[in-house]
């Protein structure tokens, strides 16, 4: 029988690990960011924004969403060394298997992944590449850091794959492809010893409250955003503010509001006081569903003059 409860144990244990239930908010150290252009911010003025506070591994001048979430940090008074590692169209398999040296030389306090946009560019939605994957990250930055913390970020609904005749969730409602996704990484997670971060819930969240466009192939509806950029495929800069917000929170365990409507980035990027207070509230209101964060809407940030230098 003592075999049998150590299996149990093992099993539960990373089942909590993967809802969060364990781990620390961090406020500092190193964090590695592992994605693709979901990361980079492809197609937005997010894509080399501030590159110059982050380190970029491949030397490609990329900021994106690493950027977003250094200048957040330094205006809620953090302190995070902030790198990353990106390749357009792949998945965790390409860098576990291309950028070991990158990924695995030195000892990270955390490290955020994610996978292709279709979970499996070959069979959508198949989280089996995205488990294994998942796992063999885990143990590479384990070596160096066994307390290593693990995210994975779950991805959004890509409207050309919804309301498109070759798209592989035809004909379903917009939601339903995020939440497929979120299905696969809380597999990987589990597997992988992480926590998932729900981007692509809070995508549909955004939706739901009627702030964001459902459809971006038939138009904008009036006085609503735009989530997509003109791919309908890649993130706007909205998109990607939101999937920053959304790291901030599940990394240092901060209430995304506590940035405040004068947050710099936000206007850096052109966007009103109004639409950045509602996306920091959806992003608040998609962490509260997902795990345990504090509220805390008291600005402690939105200063410009604690932006990162430039």
């Amino acid at each position: 029988m003592r075999p049998r409860f150590t299996c149990a144990c093992a099993f539960i244990t990373s089942l909590i690990l993967a809802s969060g239930l364990i781990g620390r908010a961090a406020d500092s150290g190193s964090i590695l960011f592992i994605g693709n252009s979901f990361t980079f911010g492809a197609g937005s003025a997010v894509h080399y924004y501030r590159n110059q506070t982050v380190t970029d591994l491949n030397n490609e001048g990329v900021g994106g969403v690493p950027a977003l979430f250094k200048v957040f940090t330094v205006q809620a008074g953090l302190k995070f060394d902030v790198a990353l590692e990106t390749r357009g169209g792949i998945g965790i398999e390409f860098h576990v298997k291309e950028k070991k040296a990158e990924i695995g030389g030195r000892a990270w306090d955390v490290v955020i992944a994610h996978g292709h946009s279709m979970v499996d560019q070959e069979k959508p939605g198949d989280p089996a590449t995205l488990v294994a994957a998942s796992k063999e990250l885990g143990d590479l930055v384990r070596v160096r850091n066994p307390k290593v913390e693990l995210f994975l970020t779950s991805t959004w609904s890509r409207p050309d794959q919804v309301f498109r005749d070759t798209g592989a969730w035809k004909g379903k409602p917009i939601e339903v492809m995020a939440k497929d996704i979120r299905v696969a990484y809380d597999k990987a997670a589990a597997g992988a010893g992480a926590k998932v971060v729900p981007v692509g819930e809070a995508f549909n969240r955004a939706m739901a409250a009627g702030f964001a466009d459902t459809n971006p192939l038939d138009g904008i509806d009036a006085a609503k955003i735009n989530l997509w950029t003109n791919d309908s495929y890649h993130a706007s800069s909205y998109g990607y503010y939101l999937e920053a917000l959304m790291v901030f929170g599940r990394v240092t365990g901060r209430d995304p509001r506590s940035l405040g409507s004068g947050e710099c980035s936000g206007m850096e990027l052109g966007f009103t006081g109004a639409q950045v207070t509602k996306l920091q509230q959806i992003a608040f209101d998609e962490l509260a569903a997902a795990g345990p964060i504090t509220p805390n809407p008291k600005t402690t940030g939105g200063r410009a003059d604690r932006c990162p230098a430039n």
